[in-house]
């Protein structure tokens, strides 16, 4: 039960750093006892300065929802009964070992959710669970979002995480494609307060250019919005470096020695000039050439592409476009251009020197035979890896913070998929529409009563900051931290039974000893020479997750080490500043960011040349005049599918409604609110319709995340008004062949008048 004491209701404040979305934002929570009574935006923050949106305001909702788990759940005679953690733990011991002693290690599968970069637990454990786990078999929210831009940049850079950012803080022109930050709050681009920054761009006078099919909040702003049509992101791109070379406009500068591949790059986009990619992005050649010439004439500028421009046929030479163009205009690693941050856990930067590269497809998925990308697989192919009868089929899930019956395309297909698993644990709060089929249920705690730290965002923030919050209030009686649940699965899924507080002590301490033996050997370390046993002595934290921070923050690029006069960065520095540390603005760091065989920058990878002649056939894609084609779409109130039980987040715009153009609704005898059904490869589905001038003709736009309409799911405000699972229009055939990512936009669908009542 939650602790309550006369004692502990006197109200008082604290500092907690939102785990959200993907801004980062500073709270200030103000706490009742042991409860959550409201959240502002924190004043002092270094990055955030007081900037809150709906959904850090609705933290105290979030955090005290009824409908969270509060103990393990565990399935006996086919049903999930409350279930102490140690049968918990010792149900997962029991099953995994014996499984993988039948059936091999490539039998059990892990998929990692969007969620587990907004937790400290999410970053540290997993790598250490696959480790030891030793399969292949790993499927991500990746192959749903970002996987292209992964894959981009490590085949031009050599490092998958080496992702340039926009420095919209500074630059003078911004050319984004296929995001919408005012909703989104930024997506690998971590940027409190983006519509600020944005307003702030067109005030010192710098230009703004949106491509997107819709007119969204983000497009109202702009100088100019670009109504493409969707999927054709990489054809426009291509066709503005075309412009760039054809009228002479390419300067490079300080990059130019760092670059190879120049004129390969030249020859490769000869075919897509704006005339002939015109009609294909029904965006005329004129508007083309225009935005050509400004990219290259601005004093700075920074191209940025997202989801829209991610989540398509081409997408991941969209991504590689991208930063074409930002190095050919030379703002690539300049200031107020797209430049590479250095986050304080990152490794301390090195001499520059030739590195290992990037590979694809090291291996490839069992059934399919689809292509790694980062040591991943399309989570599009994981219904087929465990429904197809084989060696190495998948028999048994770890699920972390995932829900990919309706992430993923085809749900109802992995539904059955999971419903048939040997074993399966998820580590969820909520009992959801994924989670509902697990033989163990392992729920972390509110946000509330969690440390938080920013692992994966701070490698990708427009300024370089550090920021460390721990718990707003103690754990409740039977709760477990969540980095204990996952450091007791590391140690269960050995087969380890019975582990206490002491074990879980040793998961931290076996890791940070691994760490500290490898930086003392390496003679580029400040550590080098030294002992790992002196070294770990002089880690300070709490708790193991604190030390193992303190170790990275003194191994990171701000830290210098261990010694004893040293002014550099640990954690009781950064627990002194509670709002905070500013490390200053976004610095240019090529050469010492690359690490591809060469040291430079390879502009036109084998692969992405190999995938060229596909991008050409687009070039005589011509939608018919009646032709239909989908694409998703984010709310501000909400983050996936995670957000929609917290009641003071839903209504308003956040509904699941089929958006239409008037001319389609009147061509297909639609009105505004009536039910449509929607069909595509994947089945149908029937919504409202909602009629906008906010999207083009030719378009019709479906949230994602929604279809809270399976049975035995413990989702009370979000079953109430369950909308339509959007990806269950998909039936996961359409992939990016590079990157694996699902296609989920410009879908082609057909939608008529429907007599059935729309959810």
């Amino acid at each position: 039960m939650p602790h309550d004491s006369s004692s502990s209701r006197e109200s008082r404040t604290a500092l907690r750093i939102c785990p959200l979305c993907e801004a980062t934002c500073g709270l200030t929570l103000t706490v009742e006892g042991t409860r959550v009574t409201g959240a502002r935006g924190d004043r002092d923050d270094v990055f955030s300065r007081g900037f809150i949106c709906p959904k850090g305001a609705s933290f105290g909702g979030l955090d005290a929802d009824p409908d969270r788990l509060r103990t393990p759940l565990v399935r006996k005679d086919g049903v999930l009964q409350e279930a102490s953690w140690s049968e918990a733990f010792d149900a997962i011991a029991a099953a995994l070992p014996a499984l993988t002693d039948q059936h091999g290690q490539q039998s059990v599968g892990v998929v990692l959710g969007n969620p587990n970069v907004h937790t400290m637990a999410g970053a540290l454990y997993p790598p250490t669970l696959l480790a030891t786990l030793r399969t292949r078999a790993l499927f991500t929210a990746s192959t749903l979002d970002q996987m292209p831009k992964h894959v981009s940049s490590g085949l031009l850079f050599g490092d998958p995480n080496a992702i340039a950012v926009p420095d919209v803080d500074r630059t003078d022109h911004l050319l984004l494609l296929g995001a919408n930050p005012l909703e989104s709050n930024g997506s690998l681009c971590t940027a409190p307060d983006f519509p600020g920054r944005l307003k702030a761009l067109r005030r010192r006078g710098g230009t703004l250019t949106v491509v997107d099919p819709r007119r969204t909040r983000t497009a109202g702003l702009a100088d100019r919005h670009v109504a493409i049509r969707p999927g054709a992101d990489a054809l426009l791109l291509a066709a503005l470096t075309h412009v760039l070379f054809e009228e002479k406009l390419t300067d490079p500068g300080t990059l130019a020695g760092h670059l190879e591949g120049l004129d390969e790059v030249a020859d490769a986009v000869r075919e897509f000039t704006p005339e002939a990619v015109a009609e294909a992005c029904d965006v005329d050649a004129p508007t083309i050439r225009t935005i050509a010439r400004e990219l290259a004439a601005a004093p700075t500028a920074a191209v940025y592409g997202r989801i829209g421009s991610c989540t398509v046929a081409h997408g991941t030479v969209a991504s590689w476009l991208v930063d074409v163009l930002n190095i050919l205009t030379g703002n690539l690693d300049r200031p107020g251009g797209a430049l590479f941050p250095l986050s304080a856990t990152a490794r301390a930067p090195r001499p520059a020197a030739p590195g290992n590269g990037f590979a694809l497809g090291r291996w490839t998925s069992r059934v399919s035979g689809h292509p790694e990308a980062k040591g991943e697989l399309p989570v599009a192919a994981l219904a087929e890896e465990i429904e197809t009868p084989g060696d190495d089929r998948i028999r048994a899930l770890i699920v972390l913070a995932a829900n990919p019956v309706l992430s993923a395309p085809d749900g109802d297909r992995l539904d059955r998929a999971l419903a048939g698993l040997d074993f399966m644990v998820s580590v969820d709060p909520y009992l959801n529409e994924t989670s509902r089929h697990a033989h163990v249920v392992l729920p972390p705690p509110p946000p509330s009563q969690s440390a938080h730290f920013d692992f994966a965002f701070n490698a990708l923030a427009v300024r370089n900051q550090v920021r460390y919050t721990r718990p707003a209030v103690p754990l409740d009686d039977g709760l477990l931290d969540e980095s204990e649940i996952l450091a007791r699965l590391v140690l269960a899924v050995t087969g380890i039974r019975g582990a206490d507080r002491s074990a879980v002590a040793a998961v931290d301490a076996m890791i940070i000893d691994r760490v500290l033996a490898k930086a003392v050997a390496d003679p580029l370390s400040p550590v080098h020479g030294r002992t790992p046993a002196e070294l770990a002595a002089a880690l300070t934290g709490r708790t193991g997750p604190e030390r193992r921070l303190d170790l990275m923050l003194r191994l990171g690029p701000y830290g210098e080490g261990f010694g004893a006069d040293s002014d550099g960065l640990t954690l009781d520095r950064l627990l002194a500043r509670p709002h905070g540390i500013d490390l200053g603005p976004l610095r240019p760091r090529i050469p010492q960011v690359l690490t591809t065989r060469s040291g430079r920058i390879e502009l036109l990878p084998a692969a992405i040349a190999a995938d060229l002649p596909r991008l050409r056939t687009a070039l005589a894609d011509r939608p018919g005049a009646d032709s239909l084609v989908l694409v998703g779409r984010r709310h501000l109130r909400s983050n996936n599918s995670w957000m929609h039980n917290v009641a003071s987040l839903g209504g308003g715009s956040n509904v699941c409604t089929l958006q239409m153009h008037p001319d389609d609704a009147a061509r297909l005898g639609l009105a505004d609110g009536t039910p449509a059904t929607i069909t595509a490869a994947g089945g149908a589905l029937t919504a409202p319709v909602e009629i906008t001038e906010g999207i083009r003709a030719g378009v019709v736009s479906l949230p994602h995340g929604w279809g809270h309409d399976r049975p035995g799911t413990r989702t009370s405000v979000a079953s109430a008004v369950p909308g339509v699972n959007v990806n269950q229009l998909l039936d996961g055939t359409l992939l990016d062949p590079l990157s694996g990512t699902a296609v989920l936009n410009g879908i082609p669908v057909a939608v008529a008048p429907s007599a059935a009542p729309s959810h």
